[in-house]
């Protein structure tokens, strides 16, 4: 997360599931509905319920003298934390394989330099059962998300070349097909056959 400096990835949600978050070591920061807040181990598990506009993101450095004191990680820049999601009977939900592309494509994007591409950025959310989040002062503005990141991430992106998840970040292959297959414009990209 510290190779990130201050950027912050979208302010999103998820209609069907509820996201949980447990620090392990170091620091998170935290927006829930524009409020921030810095986690860290002492803060245990956190639930983000069903429709909360939420982000995470990398908190300001602390200052060297209280860094150097800690013993959670914070000193070495090192941050380790869980993620998971409720139970859901959605085909497209927080999941290991979402976690796993989502994670994989911004490490791709940092370590390359390059800019984020929304197509893309919608095509996962949408496999991950994420919306990006619309500026408050839209009406219905979470219904129009949602619509939006599926018209735009998985019908159009589809269509475009763009898949929800990759094999080269993906250990369970066979799952992530799964998902895929459920959608009629995405299931040309659940090939389960290895090309070398």
């Amino acid at each position: 997360m510290i190779v990130l400096g201050t950027q912050k990835p979208p302010a999103h949600f998820h209609p069907y599931q509820s996201e949980y978050v447990q620090v392990l070591q170091g620091r998170m920061g935290l927006e829930i509905n524009g409020c921030e807040r810095v986690l860290g181990p002492e803060a245990g598990q956190i639930e983000i319920k069903p429709w909360t506009i939420h982000r995470l993101f990398p908190p300001p450095p602390l200052p060297p003298s209280e860094g150097a004191e800690e013993d959670n990680g914070a000193a070495n820049d090192t941050t380790r934390f869980l993620l998971s999601g409720s139970e859901t009977s959605e085909a497209f939900r927080l999941d290991i394989a979402f976690f796993q592309n989502w994670y994989g494509y911004q490490d791709e994007v940092v370590k390359s330099g390059a800019r984020m591409d929304l197509i893309q950025v919608l095509c996962m959310f949408d496999a991950g059962g994420s919306y990006m989040a619309a500026p408050w002062w839209i009406p219905f503005g979470r219904s129009l998300s949602q619509a939006f990141g599926i018209v735009v991430g998985r019908w159009l992106g589809a269509m475009l070349g763009y898949q929800p998840f990759y094999r080269k970040w993906t250990t369970d292959w066979d799952a992530a097909c799964e998902k895929m297959a459920t959608s009629y414009l995405q299931k040309r990209f659940a090939w389960r056959i290895k090309f070398a």
